[in-house]
């Protein structure tokens, strides 16, 4: 199980199907945290020890290089599939074991890249 913090335009339906994956996320809208920039998104994550789940990838790509210490960003690439997006999240997800400092890329096929 991972605590994750996905971000503002990540699809409901994924946080759902991740939910009952048993993963704990909180949504930004959850969290009363809409309209935060991106850096600050990461700060809340951080202060809750959790992940950062987008679809906004360059910019916490960006922001990995500038605060490497966090616990995990989950990029991923825009996928219509919500199911085969949920499965390679928690695929993913699995397959890193410890999320902590790293960057973690989702793709619509294919294994996840993880740095």
């Amino acid at each position: 199980m991972a605590r994750i913090y996905a971000d503002e335009h990540f699809p409901r339906q994924v946080v759902q199907n991740l939910r009952s994956l048993s993963h704990d996320v909180l949504t930004v809208q959850e969290a009363e945290n809409t309209g935060l920039p991106d850096e600050d998104v990461l700060a809340f994550a951080i202060s809750e020890n959790r992940a950062v789940l987008t679809i906004n990838r360059r910019d916490f790509f960006q922001l990995h290089k500038l605060k490497p210490n966090h616990f995990g960003i989950i990029a991923c690439t825009r996928d219509d599939d919500i199911p085969r997006l949920s499965a390679n999240i928690n695929d993913a997800i699995s397959s890193a074991e410890i999320l902590t400092g790293k960057v973690i890329r989702v793709y619509r096929s294919g294994p996840p890249s993880i740095s």
